[in-house]
């Protein structure tokens, strides 16, 4: 018997919501950047989490993988890592006197690539089709990933050395970018408390499994987006096009990526229907690092005041019901 719309509902929430408190047991103090996560990963997207080396950016990401219940790998990115470390390769089998394929470690339910940024451009490439379309083309032959697909990427922002800026258009494939920020000082202690004890995060038990996720994305996908909140979030995403501080505005992709997140983030709050809010809140981390900015672009935080000011300037309905 097919459970009401309400009873999915419901259960989509205890679900995201078990998901979020999983991660909190690790992540602590920092529920915004949590939430984001959680609901960018449930509307079928990747993260990239970008901050100062030791503030708990592959912590974040290790959790979740941890609570998501699948296959995990991960890959440290370094300038000679090369494409086929990443997708796999044709093996010679002498006693089949026939090539074999090796899959690499983007064949996960969660891959987390730490520190994307040290990896080359060739090698960033390797991953574009894998975020795009859940599959890799190695030697001409189309090789499916397993479903889902979560590609969790972790940035230093500052670095400088021995590093290769992500091009626009893998940045446009990245749903949200998380900034985790700094610790309160009394999380802080919390924290360092903790780990004297040992790794908290080896401790974390997955809390859904791949077809949970799978069943939690259909649901999100079902929450309400009313015209007015779709072309709100629509106006919004063509103002950047417009606005003579960006030389690049964010593309279609991002307006998808804007209103699907804001599902999965309706699904966290209990809500059948997306909320004007619900875009606001999330427009900032799901377009910011789209934009190319006039000039010389400036800090990642003006690309963020952009945002700001544009939905101050963006008239919102007064309901998404």
């Amino acid at each position: 018997m097919t459970a009401s719309p309400v009873a999915a509902l419901l259960s989509a929430h205890l679900q995201a919501g078990a998901l979020v408190e999983a991660v909190e047991q690790v992540v602590i103090g920092r529920r915004e950047a949590v939430e984001l996560t959680v609901a960018a990963v449930i509307s079928g997207g990747h993260v990239l989490i970008e901050d100062v080396p030791g503030s708990g950016k592959t912590t974040l990401a290790r959790a979740l993988a941890q609570s998501l219940g699948g296959s995990f790998r991960r890959i440290q990115a370094t300038a000679d890592l090369m494409p086929a470390d990443i997708t796999g390769s044709a093996v010679w089998e002498p006693s089949r006197s026939a090539f074999s394929f090796v899959p690499g470690p983007v064949f996960a339910n969660v891959v987390l690539v730490d520190e994307l940024n040290r990896a080359s451009p060739r090698t960033q490439s390797a991953l574009l089709e894998a975020m795009d379309e859940a599959a890799v083309t190695v030697d001409g032959v189309r090789h499916e990933l397993p479903s889902p697909f979560v590609l969790l990427a972790t940035q230093n922002p500052y670095e400088q050395w021995g590093t290769y800026p992500l091009p626009e258009g893998q940045l446009d494939r990245f749903t949200a970018l998380v900034h985790p920020g700094p610790n309160a000082e009394d999380v802080e202690r919390l924290i360092v408390r903790e780990q004297l004890a040992g790794p908290t995060v080896d401790s974390l038990t997955p809390v859904l499994t791949a077809d949970e996720m799978l069943g939690l994305r259909s649901a999100a996908r079902a929450v309400h987006v009313a015209d007015s909140v779709l072309g709100y979030a629509v106006a919004i995403v063509s103002a950047t096009r417009a606005d003579p501080r960006v030389a690049i505005g964010a593309s279609t992709r991002a307006t998808i990526a804007l209103v699907r997140c804001a599902q999965a983030r309706a699904i966290l709050n209990d809500r059948p229907h997306v909320l004007p809010d619900d875009i606001k809140a999330l427009a900032g981390p799901v377009l910011a690092h789209r934009l190319v900015l006039t000039g010389d672009g400036g800090p990642a935080a003006a690309a963020r005041d952009v945002i700001a000011r544009i939905v101050s300037a963006v008239p919102a309905p007064l309901s998404g019901a």
